[in-house]
């Protein structure tokens, strides 16, 4: 992917899309058929668009930089902001059917404190996921004299880091906090089971992304050594 405008702007797009139709079919729970602890495990249908999303801001930060890979996090947020004001704004409008406006409320009216918890979680692990993913960048190329072949190390040490921030973070308050299983010691293993079991998932699709980050940040390597990615004013060529 050549280091241009509009693949940056595609690159974004394709980010604020997968963030925002992460939180739309996140209330779907898919079966796993794996029990750990006595409990099957689910994840919820966001865990495969959501995971995207790191993919993005990845090859963001290795071609484009640190500061244009903040700033899409920055965007996502504002996105994510937008559609859900958007979504409860359409959900008070009168209905016609009132069988699809319970539909939509059950599907969609996600609760105050559900949103809360998903956007700390995004802001803190995606900033995680710059932070640490441009640290051991830094590290290894001034170790190893610019060569950016081993880049599989720091996209998969910040992504897998980073989901572990995720998925602590929304489990721990949406079902320990919000449905107060932390108050429940019977509900313990199942809190543990379902957040190392979405965690499991989330670092196996961290491997598989490995081969979209190299084809995507492929013929990069020289170009974006030269350039300090931790400069604010990195410049994009047009």
């Amino acid at each position: 992917m050549r280091k241009t405008n509009e693949n940056l702007v595609l690159l974004n797009t394709l980010f604020a899309t997968a963030l925002i139709i992460s939180n739309v079919v996140t209330v779907k729970l898919l079966r796993t058929g794996i029990t750990l602890f006595g409990t099957e495990l689910a994840l919820p249908g966001a865990a495969v668009c959501y995971a995207c999303t790191f993919l993005f801001t990845d090859v963001i930060g290795e071609i484009w930089g640190r500061a244009e890979a903040s700033k899409s996090i920055l965007y996502g947020f504002v996105s994510q902001l937008f559609a859900s004001a958007l979504i409860l704004f359409t959900q008070h409008l009168p209905a016609a059917d009132p069988t699809m406006q319970e539909a939509y409320t059950k599907l969609l009216g996600q609760n105050l404190f559900i949103v809360c918890a998903s956007l700390l979680a995004y802001f803190v692990s995606q900033y995680w996921d710059i932070w640490f993913f441009h640290k051991i960048r830094d590290w290894y190329l001034h170790k190893h004299g610019g060569t950016t072949a081993a880049r599989w190390i720091w996209n998969n040490a910040s992504t897998m880091t980073s989901q572990i921030l995720d998925t602590v973070i929304f489990i721990g308050l949406v079902f320990g906090v919000g449905f107060r299983w932390l108050w429940q010691p019977e509900m313990w293993s199942t809190l543990a089971g379902v957040i190392i079991g979405q965690y499991l998932f989330k670092l196996l699709l961290a491997v598989l992304d490995t081969p979209f980050f190299y084809l995507m940040t492929r013929g990069n390597g020289t170009q974006s050594d030269k350039a300090s990615n931790t400069n604010p004013k990195e410049t994009v060529e047009k």
